[in-house]
């Protein structure tokens, strides 16, 4: 899986999902940035506008970029490059430890008591070392290279100005430690807070974010977290709490715990709730702003779902 021929392949006859998007999706390994998987419309010629850049922190911080597939094929197929830490690893079957498969909830290695912690003893998963922020910088130093070199499949089709940092637990802990980069537009977070006291000894894969980067925080925020048996929720929620000088979005769904909706086909609600910000905030459909913003917005409609703003008009 060293080639993006070979990658696309396995992903289109393998997994069979290429997102319910315009733009049907592929992943593939890059030559220039094997530390990494990115997806992508298949054709990206036939993509009107510029692409907007995601860079993506996996649950666990688990180095493979195909823990989180299906949601991440569903957004690209909507006209984005997503860009996850980690190389393609296919790993056994589904229901056996495999990133976006296991118990039917998220792929990532089980958490103990603190998130993103994999379970048993706290060292990494089978997967590789654990990850770090900086890759994510690394994504996006990448994206903004490939755009501007001739010959790049890339060139001039990706947006510069419109950047996205995600993640999921400890990986939405990385995409905190890079929100404050000023190339940044917008933050996810996915089941994930930061932590009230340091990383102990149950999170080594964790980086050391306290609350005070919060007040650091120059782009719009949202959160998107399972119910309160998720053991993110509380972590997430104070952070939204706490914020007070960018525009903020918490959503919830009952009924979803710590493990997400990230390997359900497309990647479930939280990948469609995802699509709908990244519209809304980075390619300017405004209409996508009626899902959040109102007593009677679109998610708020829904059963199961609860949504909290502020500093929205």
């Amino acid at each position: 899986m060293k080639f993006a021929v070979a990658l696309c392949l396995v992903a289109a006859c393998a997994w069979g999902q290429e997102g319910t998007g315009a733009f049907p999706a592929i992943l593939e390994q890059d030559p220039s940035l094997p530390t990494h998987t990115v997806y992508r419309p298949q054709d990206l010629s036939k993509v009107k506008g510029k692409l907007p850049i995601i860079a993506w922190g996996n649950g666990a911080c688990v180095n493979n970029g195909l823990s989180h597939r299906n949601f991440l094929m569903e957004i690209a197929s909507h006209g984005y490059v997503a860009i996850a830490i980690g190389p393609p690893i296919a790993l056994p079957a589904q229901g056996k430890g495999a990133p976006n498969g296991g118990d039917g909830k998220q792929g990532a290695p089980k958490g103990d008591a603190k998130q993103g912690a994999p379970k048993g003893d706290g060292k990494q998963a089978a997967a590789g070392p654990a990850t770090k922020s900086s890759q994510l910088l690394d994504a996006i130093n990448w994206a903004l290279a490939e755009n501007s070199r001739k010959g790049s499949p890339y060139n001039g089709k990706l947006d510069a100005s419109k950047i996205a940092v995600m993640g999921m637990s400890c990986g939405g802990i990385q995409a905190y430690a890079v929100a404050t980069d000023p190339r940044v537009k917008l933050v996810g977070i996915f089941n994930s807070g930061i932590l009230p006291a340091p990383s102990g000894p149950g999170t080594p894969a964790m980086e050391d974010v306290r609350k005070d980067q919060l007040d650091k925080l120059h782009s719009p925020i949202f959160y998107v977290t399972g119910d309160k048996t998720d053991i993110a929720y509380e972590n997430g929620m104070d952070d939204f709490k706490r914020i007070t000088k960018v525009p903020a979005i918490h959503t919830f769904k009952d009924g979803v715990s710590h493990g997400g909706t990230y390997s359900q086909p497309n990647g479930g609600d939280f990948a469609r709730v995802a699509v709908a910000m990244l519209n809304w905030q980075l390619k300017g459909e405004k209409s996508e702003s009626k899902m959040f913003l109102s007593a009677n917005c679109g998610l708020c409609q829904e059963a199961g779902w609860h949504v909290e703003t502020k500093g929205y008009k």
